[in-house]
C-alpha cells in the first residue's frame, strides 16, 4: 500500500496579490477546539465577527457576515440573490474580474450592458455616471481594485447616480478591504464583497459581505424557507425564488440573526481565523493600516524603478497593494519566477488574458506587507535578472527602498 509523508509545506515569502502570508496568531486560532454551531459561546463569536466587519467595511449596515467559500462565493451570493431574470445589470470592465461579474450576471438571467476600458487604466467616474443615466440598470456591479491590472477605480458619485435611477450598486472589494479605504456608507455602496486571503491576511475560505436595507428589501421579496424547515405561516417568495440554496441571502440572514435558523454547518475554524484577523486589523487601526500599505508600496516602487524596471499601468490609478511590472524584452518571465521560488523561496505572480506573459505582479498585502519582505523581493529579483543577463542597475534597488524607509523613520 502506498504511504504518504508527513505534511510539511515549505516556508515561502509570498508576494502575490493573494493568497498572502498569514499572521501566526491567526494560524494559532485555527487550532482551537471545535464548538457546535449553536453553542452560545460560538454564536457570540459570530456576533462579534459581525460587529468587527461593520467597522472594517465602515458601515452601520445590520447585515455584515461571511459567506463560507472563497471570495467568488460572496460575489455569487450577492448577485444570485438580487438578480432576477430580465434585470438589466451594468458592468464597467477594466480587467479580468469585471468579466467575472458579467459571467455571473448572465448565468443569473440578467440582460448585461457593459462599458470597457483598456487594461491598465480605469474609468473617469463621470463616464460611469453617464452610462448609468443612459442604461437605467437595475444593478450596477463593478470592481474596486483589479488585481489583474494593479488598478483601483474611484467610486466618486457613482452611488448617488445609482440612487437617481433606483439602481443597486454592488462593489467587489475583495482586493481592497483591509488594505485601502472602503467607505461603504459614505460612498453609497449598497452591497460590498470582500475576501479573506488578501489584505485581511486570513486563509482563503470565507468571503465577508455587507449590504444595506435597499438590498435587503430585494432579498426579502424573494425570501423563502427551506422545505425541511418550514412551519405553518412561513414566508412565501413574492419574486422569483433564488436559484441557489447555499447562496440564498434570505436564508443566510435567518442563520446569522437571533433566529439561528439552521442553514448549513458553519466553517468553525475559518470563523475563528476571520474573527482573529479582523481583531488584528482593528487593533492596528484602519488609518494606520492604510498608511502601512502605502509606505511599503512606495519603497517597493522606488526599488523597482531604481533597478531600471518599468511599471505597467497608469500611475494615477495604481492600486496601492499590487504593483505590476513589465517583463523586460527577451526575458522568460516564468524562468524568473521559478528561480525566485526555488532559489529564494519567494513567490510573485504572473498574469492572464491579454497580459499573459507581459507583466509580473507583486502584492504588498496584509501580513506580507512589511519591510523585510520588500527588501527580500527587491534583492532577489535584482540578482535573478542579473543572472539571466538583464541590464539592471545593480545595487541601487535596495538603496532606493532603504531611503524611503529612512524618510519614514523605518530604516
Amino acid at each position: 500500500m502506498k504511504t504518504y509523508k508527513d505534511l510539511s509545506p515549505s516556508l515561502r515569502t509570498i508576494m502575490t496579490p493573494g493568497p498572502v502570508e498569514v499572521d501566526p496568531r491567526v494560524l494559532r486560532s485555527m487550532s482551537y477546539p471545535i464548538l457546535g454551531q449553536f453553542d452560545p459561546e460560538f454564536t457570540e463569536l459570530m456576533n462579534e465577527t459581525m460587529e468587527m466587519l461593520r467597522d472594517v467595511f465602515q458601515t452601520n449596515n445590520q447585515w455584515a457576515f461571511p459567506i463560507d467559500g472563497t471570495s467568488r462565493s460572496g460575489i455569487e451570493a450577492v448577485l444570485v440573490s438580487i438578480i432576477e431574470p430580465g434585470d438589466k445589470v451594468l458592468v464597467p470592465i477594466y480587467g479580468r474580474f469585471g468579466h467575472l461579474l458579467v459571467e455571473i450576471s448572465e448565468r443569473c438571467g440578467a440582460e448585461v450592458a457593459i462599458i470597457e476600458q483598456e487594461w491598465g487604466t480605469v474609468f473617469d467616474p463621470i463616464d460611469i455616471v453617464t452610462a448609468i443615466e443612459r442604461e437605467k440598470p437595475t444593478i450596477v456591479a463593478m470592481v474596486h481594485g483589479e488585481t489583474s491590472t494593479g488598478c483601483i477605480q474611484k467610486l466618486d458619485g457613482i452611488g448617488a447616480a445609482c440612487r437617481e435611477v433606483d439602481a443597486l450598486l454592488v462593489v467587489d472589494a475583495v482586493a481592497t478591504i483591509g488594505g485601502v479605504p472602503v467607505k461603504t456608507d459614505e460612498w453609497g455602496l449598497d452591497a460590498v464583497i470582500g475576501g479573506t486571503q488578501k489584505c485581511l491576511s486570513v486563509p482563503s475560505g470565507m468571503s465577508p459581505i455587507t449590504y444595506n436595507d435597499r438590498v435587503e428589501a430585494r432579498v426579502q421579496r424573494r425570501k423563502t424557507i427551506e422545505r425541511g424547515l418550514r412551519e405553518k405561516g412561513s414566508p412565501v417568495a413574492i419574486g422569483k425564488t433564488v436559484a441557489s440554496n447555499y447562496f440564498d441571502l434570505g436564508m443566510l440572514q435567518d442563520y446569522w440573526s437571533p433566529k439561528r435558523l439552521n442553514h448549513h454547518t458553519e466553517a468553525t475554524t475559518m470563523l475563528y481565523a476571520l474573527r482573529e484577523g479582523l481583531r488584528l486589523v482593528l487593533q492596528e487601526g484602519l488609518e494606520e493600516r492604510f498608511l502601512r500599505h502605502k509606505r511599503h508600496e512606495s519603497a517597493l516602487v522606488a526599488g523597482l524603478q531604481a533597478m531600471g524596471l518599468t511599471l505597467f499601468g497608469d500611475p494615477l490609478c495604481k492600486l496601492p497593494v499590487v504593483t505590476c511590472i513589465r517583463i523586460p524584452s527577451g526575458v522568460d518571465g516564468e524562468a524568473v519566477r521559478s528561480m525566485l521560488l526555488n532559489s529564494f523561496g519567494i513567490e510573485i505572480a504572473s498574469s492572464f488574458g491579454p497580459l499573459k506573459g507581459q507583466i509580473w505582479r507583486i502584492g504588498t498585502m496584509g501580513f506580507s506587507c512589511n519591510q523585510k519582505n520588500v527588501l527580500h523581493v527587491l534583492g532577489a529579483l535584482e540578482a535573478t535578472l542579473h543572472w539571466y543577463g538583464v541590464d539592471v542597475s545593480v545595487g541601487k534597488a535596495l538603496q532606493a527602498a532603504l531611503a524611503v524607509y529612512a524618510l519614514d523613520g523605518e530604516g
